[in-house]
């Protein structure tokens, strides 16, 4: 396999732990947890975010790497690729967008609070944005295939 395999492999990689790990959480975490004491969801989701936003703090940015790596290493950049590609880019732009506002706003607000029912409105928060990127992630995934 060559470098670009690799690399591919690499953005491939990165791509599915974060539309996977999205859709773990929501489609069987958050309902799964519905079963707990308000208490215990807020506990069991602090561990929660904290491991899985850690995970994708690492791969957000190697997937932007290695997609623009490949963009202009491989394919010799913009021009040369078809409109899957370009999408795929802004859509991908978009989801860390996304991640950066959740990190840095409402996942920072639930940190900082120790009050049950400010935690429970910034999972809200938190849980509506991964939707967002949830949806625009399959979205990706879909378009990567098309072109």
């Amino acid at each position: 396999m060559n470098v670009w395999g690799w690399v591919i492999a690499v953005h491939v990689l990165c791509a599915v732990v974060w539309v996977g790990g999205m859709f773990f959480a929501y489609v069987v975490l958050r309902p799964s947890l519905s079963a707990l004491e308000p208490l215990q969801r807020i506990a069991i989701h602090t561990q929660v975010f904290r491991r899985f936003f850690l995970v994708i703090w690492h791969a957000m940015p190697l997937i932007l790497i290695s997609g623009f790596a490949v963009l202009f290493g491989f394919y010799g950049g913009p021009a040369y690729v078809g409109w899957n590609i370009h999408l795929m880019m802004l859509l991908g732009l978009i989801m860390s967008a996304v991640f950066l506002f959740i990190v840095f706003g409402p996942y920072a607000r639930f940190r900082r609070t120790t009050d049950r029912n400010r935690a429970a409105a910034a999972m809200d928060t938190i849980r509506k944005l991964i939707a967002v990127n949830l949806v625009l992630g399959i979205i990706t995934v879909i378009v990567a295939f098309l072109g």
